[in-house]
Formats: structure tokens, sequence, C-alpha cells
């Protein structure tokens, strides 16, 4: 009753004060101070975000830019359009299992199987086409569910069974291995089809000059208007939008890079097929985590277990989801990867794959403390490790010193990672 009197008492002041009722309906969002107050809006807004420690991807793309001035400098060859073009589809494979992991890590888990579940994918398409003849695409689908399956595996030991991730997907590393030497058999390597569908998705290059301008036209306007209609929706709701001048300024930043890419490979084969396909998955990746409701309930789960257990979310299933989805694209990728040598081999997956899928995804900005990250992530990251390795392969220099550096790079960037948590608890906005 009380509670009543006050509520009316209240209501009552506001009637009685127009200055009152317009204070209390409207709230202002410091997003729409930004924008009003236009440039300088924004420069205040980008130190206040680099002294809350948000940064977002702006170490990766500086450290991105320094290490192709770098390379650069040492030789000339670096920045040629046939070593940009070679570099985008050597990164399309270990990009491919990055995103994946960027999934897993959204959790605040880790996949260690990765690299041995790419491995069984490629021998498993090598086995089942070219030693028993069954149709290529029977083949290649089969060869991606064998990554569906280990990754549901993985899940369900995971959420169901409460065994820790890095326990199931260690073993997973040890056992698909193991499986993947038992397909291939005492012969160790099965040559791949050179025309065949999985050999063409690193070879085959769209020469036409209009495919990759087409494809740098579809991606601009495409931008365009996603951010149009958002805002149009977001100012049908009263709430919070960017201003039109911003989207066509972040339109033609986007467009000068689409159409500087596709100038590049046009210099040299053309648009590689592996890129296109690489581009979509991260569109469509993108798309699932940031509008859809499976997304916000994988951030959620990332951010917060027992929160989102109350908020009516299936812990399991989606925990069991996310191995699946880490578990097929590491498939993919292991497909990508036969693809780039031809054959499926013994050493598949092996080596410093998993490592660089995983280092991929931290360096390009996922947090390995979960609840932070997007599959773009996986792009940048992927870059970053390329250009390391292609810039120290024209140097002559060995692999030793190209996995130390590598180790450097992502040691600084779980620094960063550590170092901005911190900085973010400390200005509240953890």
């Amino acid at each position: 009753m009380s509670i009543d009197k006050t509520s009316a008492a209240q209501d009552e002041h506001v009637v009685a004060n127009p200055e009152a009722a317009k204070a209390a309906v409207t709230v202002v969002d410091p997003r729409l101070l930004v924008r009003e107050q236009g440039l300088k809006g924004y420069v205040t807004e980008f130190k206040r975000k680099m002294k809350s420690g948000d940064l977002g991807s702006i170490p990766v793309v500086i450290g991105l830019v320094i290490i192709w001035l770098i390379f650069t400098s040492l030789n000339s060859n670096f920045l040629t359009a046939g070593n940009l073009s070679d570099m985008s589809v050597a990164m399309v494979g270990t990009g491919m299992i990055a995103v994946g992991i960027v999934f897993v890590l959204l959790l605040g888990e880790i996949d260690l199987s990765v690299g041995s579940v790419s491995g069984v994918a490629g021998a498993s398409f090598a086995v089942l086409n070219v030693t028993n003849g069954m149709n290529e695409w029977l083949a290649f689908v089969l060869a991606i569910l064998t990554g569906t399956v280990a990754g549901v595996l993985h899940g369900f030991f995971f959420a169901k069974i409460g065994v820790p991730a890095f326990a199931v997907t260690l073993a997973g590393l040890l056992f698909w291995n193991g499986l993947m030497l038992q397909i291939l058999g005492d012969n160790g390597t099965i040559n791949l089809d050179p025309d065949g569908v999985v050999a063409q998705l690193t070879s085959y290059y769209f020469s036409d000059v209009a495919a990759a301008y087409s494809l740098a036209a579809v991606v601009t306007v495409g931008f365009f208007l996603s951010s149009f209609l958002g805002n149009r929706r977001r100012e049908a709701a009263g709430v919070p939008s960017r201003p039109l001048s911003e989207t066509i300024v972040r339109t033609v930043l986007l467009a000068v890079l689409a159409f500087a890419v596709a100038i590049v490979f046009n210099q040299y084969k053309g648009l590689p097929l592996a890129v296109v396909i690489f581009i979509v998955v991260l569109l469509v990746t993108d798309f699932v985590l940031r509008r859809t409701a499976y997304g916000r309930k994988v951030f959620a789960l990332g951010g917060s277990v027992e929160a989102s257990r109350r908020a009516g979310i299936n812990v399991d299933m989606v925990r069991i989801s996310v191995f699946a989805i880490s578990g097929t694209f590491a498939a993919v990728g292991g497909l990508f990867i036969a693809s780039k040598i031809a054959a499926a081999n013994q050493g598949a997956g092996g080596g410093d794959l998993l490592m660089n899928a995983i280092a991929a995804a931290v360096i390009g900005g996922t947090s390995l403390f979960g609840g932070r990250g997007r599959t773009w992530n996986a792009l940048l990251g992927v870059l970053v490790i390329v250009s390391i390795q292609y810039g120290l392969a024209l140097e002559g220099i060995a692999s030793p010193v190209q996995y130390m550096i590598t180790g450097g790079v992502l040691l600084a960037t779980v620094v960063i990672d550590a170092v901005t948590r911190k900085t973010q608890k400390t200005a509240g906005r953890a």
C-alpha cells in the first residue's frame, strides 16, 4: 500500500512539473552526445576508450602495418601482387580452423583437437574418393561431417559428463591423430585428383577482372545497406543510431580497401576461389554471432554460465553446438590444407597447425577469458601469422626463428588482453 502511495505522489509531481517530466522521460545516450559534437566528440570518445582499455582491433592492425613495413623495407618483393595473392590463399586453411576456435574461446574454453580433426577430414576424403572411388561431392560432405561428429563427441563429454574441455580435446588430439594414421594405412600419402573438387579449392582463380571488382562492389554495397537499414530500424525504435554521414565515411573507407585488394588480385592470377569462400564464411558466422539469438546465447554463456542458466538458456546444448562448430570448421580447414598440397599424408594436422590456429584467433582480438571476440578476428590473426611466415621465408630465415617470433607476438597479445581486462574492471566496463 505504501508503495502505491509513493508511486502516486511521484506521478502527481511529474504532472505538476513539466520540466521534471521532460527530465524523467529523456535519457541521453552518451553515443548521441559524441555524434552531436562531430569530430571533436569522436576524438574524445576514442581517448575514453583507450583509457578504459577498450582497444578493439587497434593493436593487431597497428602490428600488421608494422610487420608489413619491416618486411617491405627488407625485401621489395613482399608486397608484390604475387606474394600477397599467395599469402591470401595460404591463410585460408588455418583461418577456417581459427573461425571454429573463436566460437570455443567465446565460451572461455579451448579445443586442442582441431589439428588432428583437420587431418582426419583430409584423410577421409582421400580414402573415400581416391581409394574407394566414391563420388567427390559425397566424399566431401562426409569428410566435413567427420569433424562435426568429433566436435559433438567432445561437447558431449564436456557438457554432459563434466570433463574439462582441455582434457577432452587433448584426448581427442591423440585419438583422431591415431585414426588418421590408421585410415591412411602403410602408404601414408594419397595424392588427390588435381582437377577434382578439393584440389580446386585453392588452385582455382576467377581470371576475369570483373570478378574481383564485382566482389568488392557487392561487399561495399552490402555493408552500406546493412548499416543504413539498421540505423533506420534503430531510429524507428528510438534507439541511438549512427548519422548518415558516418555510415558514408565508413562505406568509403571499406570501398577503398576492397577495391585496392581487387586491384592486387587482378595484377596476378585473378580472384582466388579460396578467398571468396573464406569471406562468405566470415560474413555468415559474424551474422550468426552478432545478429541471432544463438549468437547472443554464446556471448552470454561466455560472460557467466550461472546467469545464462538462470535466464533459461540451455547451457549444455549451446556448449555441444559450439564444439560441433569447431570440429566442422576444423574439417573444412583440413580440406583446404589438403587442397594446397593436393594430397593427404601422415603429417596433416601436425606441426604448428594447432598453435597457429589458436594463435590466429587470440592475436586477432578474441579474448582467452571468454565473452569477447568476432570471427573477423580470425582473419586479422591469421594474416599476421602468414605475413611473418612469408616475410621470414623471403629472407631465408629458418623455421625456429619463425616459431620464436610468432610465440612472442602471441605472448604480447595475451598480455594486452589481460591488461585490457584489468583496465576495464578498474573503469567499471568489465
